[in-house]
């Protein structure tokens, strides 16, 4: 008969300190309450306005290992291949650290399953997942009665021009959309989804939507592009910016604030709403 092993001690605290390196994480801790065990944040975590207290470590692409460090953390959240430099010299420097790659709608709600498991609140996380897909469901369920359904390009990037990520095409579609390159959603890589500004032109959508990540978006040098002018978004006047920390950031924001700014203005396109729901969709 084979020796029985020791019972070994079940730590149900663990991870007691937490640093996360992207807004979503830190996001979803908090609507846990579980905020006390994060111990630093990203300088863009700004959900909700209280993390801006928490020790803030890191930009998107880079990080005060050090910092990081000194605070004694037993996990370090980061995401995706853009992180990845950033996760290898933590764990090269012996710490714990788990990468998150969420790309889609469906993604996101599994990271934060995995999340609320990992911090002992599987139930609350579940009852946050519903909620979500609850509020989903219902901006769905609107978009189905539009009359129809506008043409949309989404610019995440304008140099070199990049098309939306997989959750912002999933949550077009959602908010009542068609994106103009569905053929590109699901390449994970931003190099992948680089287009060529005559084809946006030639696929002609009619809504503009912008979100530059970390930048102010200019409408008028959106507008003033080499044949833009021709398409059925600018000669209408529907372009617009999405703030990125809304749409983004793969988690709950992007789910609720994002996604509801997006259908309001679908909405107008569509001549479902008058053209004010989009400013209270901003409010």
């Amino acid at each position: 008969m084979p020796a029985s092993l020791p019972s070994l001690p079940i730590c149900a605290e663990f991870p007691r300190r937490i640093v996360c390196l992207t807004d979503e994480t830190t996001e979803i801790l908090y609507l846990l309450g579980e905020q006390d065990r994060i111990v630093g944040v990203s300088g863009y975590a700004h959900r909700p306005p209280e993390a801006r207290s928490k020790p803030r470590v890191s930009a998107f692409r880079d990080a005060n290992f050090e910092a990081i460090l000194d605070l004694k953390p037993d996990l370090i959240l980061t995401f995706s291949d853009v992180q990845a430099e950033i996760t290898r010299q933590l764990v090269l420097r012996g710490a714990t650290v788990l990468n998150f790659n969420q790309r889609s709608v469906a993604e996101i709600l599994d990271m934060i399953a995995l999340l609320s498991r990992m911090v002992g609140k599987q139930e609350a996380g579940k009852a946050l997942i519903e909620d979500l897909r609850r509020g989903l469901a219902e901006i769905a369920a609107s978009a189905r009665v539009f009359p129809r359904r506008p043409r949309v390009f989404f610019e995440e990037w304008n140099d070199p021009l990049i098309s939306g990520i997989q959750w912002v095409e999933d949550l077009i579609e959602i908010a009542g959309g068609e994106a103009i390159f569905p053929e590109l959603r699901s390449c994970s890589k931003a190099q992948d989804r680089i287009v060529e500004s005559a084809e946006v032109a030639r696929r002609d959508p009619e809504v503009i939507l912008a979100s530059w990540c970390g930048m102010k978006v200019n409408r008028d040098a959106i507008c003033s592009r080499a044949g833009w002018s021709e398409t059925s978004a600018v000669r209408n006047g529907h372009v617009y910016e999405i703030p990125s920390g809304i749409i983004l950031q793969p988690g709950p924001a992007s789910l609720t604030d994002g996604v509801r700014q997006m259908h309001a203005i679908l909405a107008c396109v569509a001549g479902a709403l008058e053209a004010t729901s989009i400013e209270a969709a901003k409010a």
